[in-house]
């Protein structure tokens, strides 16, 4: 699998269009997390939001530098 993925002639790194797939996926599951009421069983919710994506965003690069 490529490294690099090219967008209209410049190559950017894969970890930038994991980043932002994390990013809408991590979007996705904050709004169904607020929707359930999580947020009112966490410690610190900008934390627990940190973390989420940080395990999205490492889950998603492991499939790629594996």
């Amino acid at each position: 699998m490529p490294r690099e993925i090219a967008l209209h002639g410049v190559y950017m790194p894969s970890l930038t269009v994991l980043f932002l797939l994390a990013f809408l996926l991590g979007w996705g599951l904050d709004r169904l997390f607020a929707w359930c009421g999580l947020y009112r069983h966490a410690w610190h919710p900008a934390l627990l939001r940190v973390g989420l994506f940080t395990c999205l965003y490492g889950a998603l690069a492991l499939t790629i530098y594996r």
